[in-house]
């Protein structure tokens, strides 16, 4: 998370052992211990939260693209139900005009 080597906690372990003082080190390393830890749970909790305001966004995304999908369905059953309503009334045609005698076309 820091990349800190090793060396590098031990200079900072000695440094802080010569600021603080051998008394109160072991209270300041928990304390910053405490505070690590609270900030890592911080951070893991926005990133939770972005995650699932992201996921939020998707299933939006998706109700929004059903919903459009459900609209065009709605738009082609009506679209079926009318060619089969106009092919039905074209099948009658015939049937109507074999009843009636042919006349020729009449030149004009």
């Amino acid at each position: 998370m820091f990349d800190i080597g090793f060396s590098e906690l031990i200079m900072v372990g000695l440094v802080s052992l010569l600021a603080i003082g051998p008394e109160r080190l072991p209270k300041v390393a928990r304390l910053a211990g405490f505070w690590i830890g609270k900030t890592r749970n911080m951070v893991a909790s926005v990133k939770a939260e972005i995650r699932e305001e992201f996921q939020a966004e998707e299933i939006r995304q998706l109700l929004k693209e059903r919903a459009g999908r459900a609209e065009f369905q709605q738009l082609l059953d009506e679209t079926a139900d009318t060619a089969h309503s106009i092919k039905s009334s074209i099948d009658q045609l015939p049937k109507d005009n074999q009843e009636q005698p042919k006349r020729p076309h009449e030149p004009k």
